[in-house]
């Protein structure tokens, strides 16, 4: 119904950009690259070997790292310092 008041927009099918396909080199896992590329599946270049080696200890941290607390080796001082918190008192 064209003219009519609150009939004339909306979504129309077709419209928009159209989904873009993954590409498959970005979507695999640096530590399936490394194995692919030893088992001799696949001939990287030496760019790539660096940009896998580098990603593979943020894609898979080592189990003792990542279990680590972190623990400063002294506390902190001066206005650094870890402060009390109010006293609760009742005042009569």
């Amino acid at each position: 119904m064209t003219g009519v008041k609150g009939r004339s927009g909306g979504a129309r099918p077709g419209a928009g950009r159209k989904p873009k396909t993954a590409d498959p080199a970005t979507t695999e896992d640096s530590k399936e690259f490394l194995t692919m590329a030893m088992q001799g599946l696949v001939d990287p270049s030496p760019a790539q070997l660096k940009a896998a080696i580098a990603l593979l200890g943020v894609q898979h941290a080592k189990k003792s790292e990542a279990a680590k607390p972190v623990t400063p080796e002294r506390p902190a001082g001066g206005k650094y310092a870890m402060r009390q918190g109010p006293r609760l008192v009742a005042s009569k």
